[in-house]
């Protein structure tokens, strides 16, 4: 009788630890604001451990997690409640989402989004896209997404063009091809842009893709006369030439090139060559005199 008293006894003090603590605890959580929810994440290693065999399930339902908490976060703001996102918290879920089930597409879509236009962090946002990469060596759109952040984000167009370069062999949109030959130009890789543009033109099947291509490479080879002539302008005076119509009256150039695209040819205060069209139809800029460049 004692020892069932006794056991009555445990279960009573347990009963009201269980009222004190969890239950205000829970209600606690459920009433905290979505920043402090989402921050509560065990390690990556506890994961595993948990998860098992259901290591894409509990992935995925990171990646919700972190989906859901941001949506929430905009239905508020509808309403005029701007609470301000935790990005650390939502990398750090999405990172370990990746490390549970690396061939997730949405956890590395999703973090383009935010990390980058939203967050700012770029090298974060590409990291984890490289490392999918290893993964979904099928998927086009993770080099894509690097690519874009390098060129448009971080002005890297060196590595925008390679990134392009590989979206392109994997996905055959030669949109993308057409785009890494851009951003080799703007590299100061024009001569690799040439090549990389002439073995484009030569394989491209549709007739107005291989048009896009011809006018692109034809853009690059007069950039490549006024380069040349550039280059041994400077290496004769030790200087760089004022504008191009320079280049021209003192016999380094026959004539200014003509832009395909309809812009002007022009050089930058650093001597390198631009264009007002930007090698686009319709993208003409205006006055020269306005971004830093001379004639």
């Amino acid at each position: 009788m004692d020892r069932v008293k006794g056991h009555l006894a445990l279960l009573a003090c347990l009963a009201l630890l269980y009222a004190a603590i969890i239950v205000p605890f829970t209600t606690y959580m459920r009433n905290k604001p979505f920043v402090e929810r989402l921050g509560a994440l065990p390690s990556v290693d506890v994961l595993r451990f948990l998860s098992a065999d259901q290591k894409q399930l509990i992935g995925s339902s990171l990646v919700m997690k972190v989906i859901i908490y941001f949506g929430g976060l905009a239905e508020l703001a509808k309403n005029r409640i701007n609470i301000p996102p935790d990005y650390p918290a939502m990398s750090r879920t999405i990172h370990a989402a990746v490390k549970l089930d690396p061939y997730n597409s949405d956890a590395y879509y999703f973090a383009q989004a935010f990390l980058t236009w939203d967050a700012r962090q770029f090298a974060v946002a590409n990291d984890l896209l490289r490392e999918g990469m290893k993964y979904r060596t099928w998927d086009w759109q993770l080099p894509f997404f690097v690519g874009f952040n390098y060129g448009y984000f971080l002005k890297d167009y060196q590595n925008a063009a390679k990134y392009y370069k590989k979206a392109a062999e994997l996905s055959g949109q030669e949109l993308l091809a057409s785009l890494a030959g851009r951003y080799m130009q703007e590299a100061g890789q024009t001569d690799l842009a040439i090549t990389y543009l002439k073995i484009m033109a030569k394989g491209a099947i549709n007739p107005v893709a291989k048009r896009t291509f011809l006018i692109r490479l034809k853009a690059f080879e007069q950039v490549k006369l006024v380069e040349d002539a550039r280059n041994a302008f400077t290496k004769q005076t030790g200087r760089l030439p004022s504008s191009i119509q320079e280049l021209v009256t003192k016999g380094f150039l026959a004539k200014i090139p003509d832009d395909p695209y309809g812009g002007k040819f022009f050089l930058a205060q650093d001597g390198k060559v631009l264009t007002t069209s930007k090698f686009a139809f319709g993208k003409t800029e205006g006055p020269l005199k306005d971004k830093g460049g001379v004639r």
